[in-house]
């Protein structure tokens, strides 16, 4: 059965899951970087003095590679990037933090002999320090706290403890020669931030990171050359050379967590105004009184990206809703995309192909770990792992048990649950948190009640959580190296640098 298995998840499991953690994973989305949510993560935060804090990373603009100029990488400006909270169980948002962008393009001018000075093409002139003096192109942001709808709730400003409402995004990591210290430079843009209805500040930092999602891409086209039933670092991760942009925020769980429910649901949304006027003679980067913009974008902000748990849109939602997906919430997922999870298509295509009988369908298992959240019974009696106690309306999003105390990273399994670390994934996700061999163990019915192909799953039944069926475990060869994380806010690594000083 286990060498049937490892036949039929090589042709047919891994190659659908193949395109990351929603990196460009549906039709329309996959020409719009700009606003494409690639992961999301929320967790107890780890850092040390920081246990009562949630930590919410929002990842966009998926696969950069750190050479990329000479333009590099900057958000939308006429995008609305959001992170929504639940806190009452009925799939809507009840806090929304929402991140507004502006580019300031400087035209920096250099003197050639001609009778002005004439603009560089180059996103810097000299060495980049906190104030920016030699960027020709800066990058800021407001960021507000919307308590209710995120169109028409009450929104107020967040400030930083200074009391300003405008942040500075640094710079993307040109290379070592423009910014020979990039984590030390980084550092300087991590704020301490006022949350208005919070006794306690929170944090906030808008920057490129080194992407932390793990997955091995080359081999599974290289004709399926892996073996997912085999050692768990067989492969290696074909990210691993690629930055992308966070927005990662640090606040209270306090402030998040509602009527004493510790467990709250989040998710994060890219919108666009509907409509776009192509300008066909622009004088300028960005409308402005010095000339007109490539491009006049207005009308109602429009849902283009949606991002909860993580492989959902790609190894669940059938190709032809991965847009209706992407723009929808998560308050009509049953009735817009239930089917799916209850009755999903990639175990039949494995029974049909090699014979090896998927777990029974409805998928209850599925629907726990995607749409309601999982109750388990931990030291022998009740307890919500995922589920909050008041759920009213089922929907797809990440879900955290605040109550749940975070693990210091060498103590974190990256496994999570099925590891009995009941600290990871899927109570929330941590960066370690290895979702490609969780989500494919589980896709084979690990959580189901008869595990019917003997996959490594976690026992809580009874007054110590055990580990079952050790090293059984779906994956594609690429391991998560905890070393290759921060340990502290905002815990993604420092981003690669475009280039390296040559030796002299």
């Amino acid at each position: 059965m286990r060498n049937q298995l490892c036949s039929v998840l090589c042709l047919a499991v891994l190659p659908a899951a193949a395109m990351a953690s929603s990196h460009r994973e549906a039709p329309m989305i996959a020409g719009m970087p700009r606003v494409d949510a690639s992961d999301f993560y929320m967790f107890k935060s780890y850092e040390q003095g920081r246990g009562d804090y949630v930590t919410l990373i929002a990842n966009y603009l998926p696969l950069q590679d750190a050479y990329g100029g000479p333009n590099y990488f900057k958000l939308d400006p006429a995008a609305l990037y959001e992170i929504h909270i639940d806190n009452n169980g009925d799939s809507e948002e009840d806090l929304t933090f929402q991140f507004r962008f502006k580019n300031t393009y400087k035209g920096l001018a250099v003197p050639t002999g001609a009778a002005a000075d004439v603009a560089v093409p180059l996103n810097n002139i000299g060495a980049i320090d906190k104030d920016g003096a030699n960027l020709n192109v800066t990058e800021t942001y407001t960021l507000s706290l919307i308590r209710g709808d995120r169109r028409t709730g009450m929104k107020s400003a967040i400030a930083s403890d200074s009391g300003a409402t405008t942040f500075d995004k640094p710079a993307d990591n040109i290379g070592s020669k423009s910014i020979p210290d990039y984590a030390s430079y980084a550092q300087q843009f991590i704020y301490n931030i006022a949350i208005p209805g919070c006794s306690e500040p929170g944090r906030v930092f808008v920057g490129q990171r080194h992407d932390g999602f793990v997955v091995n891409l080359g081999q599974v086209f290289d004709l399926v050359n892996l073996n997912p039933l085999g050692a768990r670092n067989s492969g290696s991760n074909a990210i691993a050379d690629k930055n992308v942009t966070s927005l990662a925020l640090e606040v209270p769980a306090s402030c998040l967590t509602a009527n004493d429910d510790p467990v709250i649901g989040g998710w994060t949304t890219a919108s666009l105004p509907q409509s776009r006027i192509l300008n066909p003679t622009p004088t300028g980067p960005t409308a402005s009184s010095a000339g007109k913009g490539p491009a006049v974008e207005g009308g109602a902000y429009t849902q283009v990206s949606r991002l909860g748990s993580p492989l959902v849109n790609e190894v669940v939602i059938g190709i032809t809703d991965k847009d209706k997906f992407n723009a929808s919430e998560p308050k009509n997922d049953v009735d817009n995309f239930g089917t799916y999870v209850l009755y999903p298509t990639l175990p039949v295509l494995v029974n049909a192909l090699f014979g090896v009988p998927p777990p029974a369908t409805p998928r209850n298992d599925l629907l726990a770990a995607f749409v309601t959240g999982i109750t388990a019974t931990v030291n022998g009696s009740a307890f919500k792992f995922t589920a909050p106690a008041n759920l009213t309306v089922p929907g797809e999003m990440l879900r955290l048990n605040t109550a749940i105390a975070a693990e210091p990273i060498a103590q974190q399994k990256d496994l999570g649950f099925l590891a009995c670390d009941l600290g990871g994934f899927p109570n929330g996700r941590r960066p370690v948190d290895d979702v490609v061999d969780i989500a494919l163990t589980v896709a084979e019915g690990a959580i189901t009640a008869d595990n019917p192909n003997s996959l490594q799953t976690c026992d809580v039944s009874g007054a110590t959580p055990t580990v079952v069926n050790e090293g059984a475990v779906v994956n594609d060869g690429a391991l998560p190296d905890p070393a290759s994380y921060l340990t502290v806010f905002p815990y993604l690594g420092t981003p690669l640098p475009g280039a390296t000083t040559p030796s002299t």
